[in-house]
Parts: structure tokens; sequence; C-alpha cells
């Protein structure tokens, strides 16, 4: 198995340090062999920086992976704008040299040199090649018997040509993960539509950012789940903070909890709410709650 370091992006440590927690709760119950990456920076943000100025935003993610390459070990993403962007970057330095160059004489400036030796990871692709549902249910000590609305994120699955994970319009691997938890991975209507947060919308565009949120959480309440599982901190964010902002706006009254999947994962795994950060949400939802310590006793 790869030797990982952890990329944390923005979002986890300035609003949802409780994913990171459970991340290393989870990889630590896992054995897998992983250590922070001192030095790293914002990744950055794919649909802004890679938009605007391409060299700059090559030269920001090859710094970030060079900090790994010197660890000899993969990074290791719990976004899927981290993962997208590092990723990306990854794939386009190693195929184009003159690319390459032009990066690295920035690079070169702060005595650094991207070399193209690693990987980049994102827990969910990690999780799903390194230990597939089935070898992932034997560390289950608390099977969670949950309805489980299921949110890919954009980053995760596309390009498809590189990311390698089967079946991009109708993908699988995320719901078997989720289920070899316990859960049910219910289906439901604009599964694989945005979130409504990427490409600068929830900054930029906040009211069709809220319309898109207010068409998702209408499709999942139908369908009446115990909570939303996702994979990213901004689509984290989005769905968290993003039902109280549709609330105010259009008068609705959702209050479906959301998890990163770490922290599902660290419930089946036998970890409280408490310890995996649940209750820093802004969606607090009692009765999930009270059902989650219900499984835990």
């Amino acid at each position: 198995m790869a030797k990982i370091s952890l990329f944390l992006g923005c979002i986890v440590p300035n609003r949802y340090p409780g994913i990171e927690k459970a991340t290393q709760f989870c990889l630590e119950k896992l054995e897998v062999d992983v250590c922070d990456l001192p030095g790293a920076s914002c990744c950055p943000a794919p649909g802004v920086f890679k938009s605007f100025d391409k060299a700059t935003w090559l030269a920001l993610a090859s710094r970030n992976i060079v900090l790994s390459e010197k660890l000899e070990r993969d990074i290791l993403t719990i976004c899927n704008g981290c993962y997208g962007s590092l990723a990306d970057a990854n794939i386009e330095l190693k195929k184009d040299p003159e690319m390459r160059a032009n990066t690295n004489s920035c690079l070169k400036r702060i005595g650094m040199e991207f070399k193209g030796t690693i990987k980049i990871r994102h827990i969910i692709e990690f999780l799903y090649k390194e230990f597939g549902p089935d070898k992932l249910k034997d560390y289950i000590t608390r099977p969670l018997n949950l309805k489980v609305a299921l949110h890919y994120g954009c980053h995760l699955i596309k390009p498809s040509k590189d990311r390698n994970l089967g079946e991009t319009e109708y993908p699988v691997f995320f719901d078997e993960l989720v289920e070899a938890l316990g859960p049910k991975s219910v289906d439901y209507k604009d599964k694989m539509i945005c979130c409504g947060a990427g490409g600068g919308v929830r900054s930029g565009h906040a009211t069709e950012s809220m319309e898109i949120l207010k068409r998702k959480l209408a499709c999942i309440q139908k369908v009446d789940v115990d909570c939303i599982v996702n994979a990213c901190p901004f689509c984290h964010l989005q769905f968290d903070r993003g039902q109280l902002a549709v609330n105010e706006k259009f008068g609705t009254n959702y209050s479906i909890p959301v998890l990163h999947y770490s922290q599902l994962l660290g419930l089946a795994l036998g970890f409280s709410p408490e310890e995996l950060g649940i209750l820093q949400n802004a969606v607090q939802n009692i009765g999930f709650i009270a059902k989650i310590n219900e499984i835990n006793e």
C-alpha cells in the first residue's frame, strides 16, 4: 500500500476541522502509513486559478506536489477541488515537457523542482482501490442502519479519461463504499448535478447557487434519508451552511444532516459524533444524533 501525506486544503482547517480529525482517526484504524504535509498551501482552486492564469495555477499546484515528492509519498486529498487541481496539474506536467520546463523555471527560484514521481489520490479513490468494499467491511465494528443520499461532486469523477473509476454518468464506486458500512445509498433525482458551489458560483452568484442547492435539497427530501454524505468540504459547506441560507431566502425548513465520508466511516469504526466533529455542523438535527448514539450503544 502506498505511503501518503495528507493534504488538508483550505476549508477543512478553517471551517470543518472535524473532517481532518475524522480522517486521521480512520486512517489510523485502517493502519495506513500517513503523515502531515508541512508547508502546504491552497491547491489552488481549479475553477478559479486555472481558468484565469494557467501558469500561476501550475506553479502553485506543483509546489505542493514537490513538498510530497521530497517525502517520497503520494498526496491524499479529502476534497474534490484539491484532488482536481493537484491531480490535473500532476498529469499535465508529466505529459508536457515544455510546460514542465516552464513551471520548473518558476520553482527554481525557491529551490524546488517538479520531478513527477508521485500520484495524487482522493480518499474515496484511495479506499476503493487500496481496500475495496469487501476488505473495508472487515474493519467495521458498528454497521450503520441508515438511509443516505450520496453526493459525488464534480472533480471526483471528471475528467473521466484521467480518473479511471469506471462509469462516470452513473458511477457506483462511492455508493459501494457507503453501503460497505451498512447504510443504504438511496437513488434520487438529480443525484449527479453540481451542488451549486463550485467554479466561483457560491461566491460570485449567490442567488443562482442557492437555487441549484434548493433544487437538489428538494430531490433529497423526497426520498426521506437520514443524512447527506459527500467527499468534499466545499460541497459539505454548501449542503450544511447552505441549507440555512436556502431556508432564509426561500422560506423552506430543511434540516438534513451532512457528513463527509470520513465521518460516516468513523461512525462505523466506533467513534462518536463528538469525536468526529459532526456536532460542528451548522445543521443540528437532534433526531439524527440520537439515532447515531443509539447505534453506538
